[in-house]
């Protein structure tokens, strides 16, 4: 196994698991490793030392040693937080979200919470045509490494 410190296009710094270098490379380029904190799937390896074990048992867990999935800062542990309460509250539409919030707009479905995909373009068209929407600082509906 090895562990490798990954960063996204929008900074966002994480660490994952892979079985080898030649596993991380296959699911790599398979477009299979996203960001855990936005799911952005634009991810480089970032630098890292190697780890050195001590001899000494503090008794401290190192932040390294908390678990992958735990968030690493305040501001993550609210967006973590705020993306449960989407996803509790709101129904996914996956790429159906444009057409579902015309419908909901123009009246032809009954109004109720969605989340779901938009291209950058067709999110502008629907601000642009007053259809209200706000993009989320975090990818929903997919799973995250």
């Amino acid at each position: 196994m090895i562990r490798y410190a990954l960063i996204c296009k929008d900074g966002h710094r994480f660490e994952s698991w892979f079985q080898s270098t030649a596993a991380f490379e296959k699911l790599h380029a398979g477009g299979m490793v996203s960001c855990a904190v936005c799911g952005s799937g634009d991810v480089e390896k970032g630098l890292m030392a190697p780890q050195v074990n001590g001899t000494r048992d503090t008794g401290d867990v190192a932040p390294r040693d908390r678990p992958l999935s735990a968030p690493a800062s305040a501001a993550e542990q609210a967006l973590s937080e705020l993306k449960k309460k989407i996803e509790a509250n709101s129904d996914y539409v996956g790429r159906d979200f444009v057409r579902e919030a015309r419908r909901m707009h123009s009246g032809d479905t009954p109004e109720r919470a969605i989340h779901g995909e938009a291209r950058p373009d067709e999110a502008r068209k629907l601000i642009e045509d007053g259809v209200p929407v706000m993009p989320l600082p975090f990818a929903m509906g997919r799973k995250t490494n």
